[in-house]
């Protein structure tokens, strides 16, 4: 068997969303668990969409993924160029686009857009209200299958706009053997006569994904399941120009599920969750669509999350590193359904991935995330204590702020509404006594504290339960936080009596 070759081809005009991204990620898991190569091809024959600045954003969310490409346009290879458009230019497209039309698979349509607008209306009824230029129309229109071929050749002379053609045959029955779904029959009279070569010369698709996969000896391809009805198209073209045996097996992934079909930019929108890798601004409209990392996902828990939207290990096992990824996943445990994606699970995911990472792995993310947030860490020993005593806490990474703030600044406010139902007197003193005995602590610690708070408490009859919870307000400013004794022990004691002192006065 040939070295496993795979890519992933996206197209530079927009953001990656998260249906990209898990191809990606499969057709990666699936090359290295075969020790094979991952190449990135961008796909920018669509000229009109092209979206400047959308191929440097495709390769930074492949970065912050920790998917390194063995070949792209950025990192080289033996196979390039690894940019359609480049490829255009070399030439590599027009000759097999001259090589259907010479062997009658395909034709030159000369059609304009008035004309093909007319055709669908002049064509339109109730069973078909949308006519495609296909083998009942294609006699009917202007192409070298109608005209004499002394004017095809005078208008190709000129110069007149036209595209190149496949010539669907009629009645045939067109098969193929997905990885995941198994064998799959297409009938040819359904499909209409794709374009193959634009006007502006410049290949669709459908005659680059296969000339390309050829060129570049891809040996297996994964793509979205929204490309199964093009398939026949894809299999007459290897028919045609390189035989069956050299085509890839391929595999058609299952959809990405929101709450209302297909997963969309729309839902993330609706229901407050991101839809893309990363942060994308369209540069037309300027509208912002949020991205996973900027929510404050670690790049472990989204491939870890993504991995399993449509594939599983045959176990229970649910967390896995790249390296477990790499060595657990095969094509066959890919499922053919829809994948229901469910953002709590997801944000489950990152949880679990933040108690499960080193406070040295996570500490330059909660430094970026503190820096925008104007809180200058001047003590690196106690920052990643902090990070330490707060992150089994943490969801998401923008929590590290919520959950840690009160241990670099004082809060500045107090939720005194908790206390002052059941604040009386006799707790006021209680704390007014308590901060007399804390300046004489010489072991300021957690369990010494602990152990006096308690002492006092019991000595003048109160319950500690009772008193633990306006000591966490005036420590924390509010009802959350680790244990609030550990907490005091953080401040060190001029913090911690500043505090106490604070909230007495706004209690009196």
């Amino acid at each position: 068997m040939s070295k496993v070759r795979v890519r992933f081809a996206p197209s530079p005009t927009g953001g990656l969303h998260l249906g990209g991204v898990r191809t990606v990620l499969y057709n990666y898991l699936f090359a290295k668990n075969k020790e094979g190569s991952f190449i990135v091809r961008i796909e920018d024959t669509d000229q009109a969409r092209f979206v400047a600045g959308a191929e440097q954003y495709i390769f930074d969310c492949l970065k912050w993924c920790g998917i390194e490409p063995d070949e792209s346009p950025l990192h080289g290879g033996s196979f390039g160029p690894y940019r359609q458009s480049e490829r255009k230019e070399a030439g590599i497209y027009q000759q097999y686009a001259d090589k259907l039309i010479n062997d009658g698979h395909a034709y030159y349509a000369f059609d304009t857009p008035e004309e093909l607008e007319q055709m669908r209306n002049d064509f339109k009824t109730a069973e078909n209200p949308s006519p495609q230029y296909d083998h009942h129309l294609r006699m009917k229109m202007k192409n070298s299958l109608t005209l004499m071929p002394d004017e095809v050749e005078k208008l190709l002379a000129a110069g007149t706009r036209h595209v190149i053609r496949i010539k669907m045959p009629e009645h045939e029955i067109v098969s193929f053997t997905d990885m995941i779904r198994g064998e799959i029959k297409n009938e040819t009279s359904l499909v209409d006569d794709k374009v193959l070569l634009k006007a502006d010369g410049m290949p669709t698709y459908h005659l680059a994904v296969v000339v390309d996969d050829y060129l570049m000896e891809i040996t297996h391809a994964f793509r979205g399941e929204e490309w199964l009805p093009s398939a026949p198209v894809h299999v007459l073209l290897w028919k045609y120009l390189f035989g069956l045996d050299k085509m890839p097996e391929w595999a058609h992934l299952p959809l990405i599920l929101g709450p209302s079909g297909k997963l969309s930019k729309r839902d993330g929108a609706k229901y407050g969750f991101p839809v893309f890798a990363m942060n994308w601004t369209d540069p037309k409209t300027n509208e912002l669509t949020e991205g996973f990392k900027e929510k404050g996902f670690l790049p472990e828990a989204f491939i870890n999350l993504l991995a399993l939207l449509g594939w599983n290990a045959g176990t229970e096992q649910e967390m896995f590193t790249k390296e477990e990824l790499i060595e657990k996943f095969s094509i066959d445990r890919v499922h053919s359904g829809g994948a229901k994606f469910d953002y709590e699970k997801a944000k489950w995911f990152n949880h679990e991935w933040i108690k499960k990472m080193t406070v040295d792995s996570l500490k330059l993310n909660i430094k970026e995330l503190f820096d925008a947030k104007n809180v200058a860490i001047t003590d690196e020993t106690y920052f990643e204590k902090a990070i330490e005593l707060v992150k089994d806490r943490c969801t998401l990474i923008p929590d590290f702020y919520e959950q840690s703030i009160f241990l670099f600044n004082t809060p500045a406010t107090l939720d005194l509404d908790a206390v002052k139902p059941k604040w009386n007197d006799d707790k006021k003193q209680f704390f007014v006594d308590w901060i007399n005995r804390l300046k004489n602590v010489s072991d300021w610690n957690a369990v010494t504290l602990e152990n006096d708070f308690k002492e006092l408490a019991t000595a003048k009859n109160i319950k500690p339960g009772e008193l633990q919870l306006p000591l966490r307000i005036m420590l924390v400013g509010g009802k959350f936080g680790p244990p609030v004794f550990v907490i005091a022990a953080m401040i060190e004691k001029e913090g911690t009596i500043k505090r106490i002192e604070n909230a007495l006065s706004q209690l009196s």
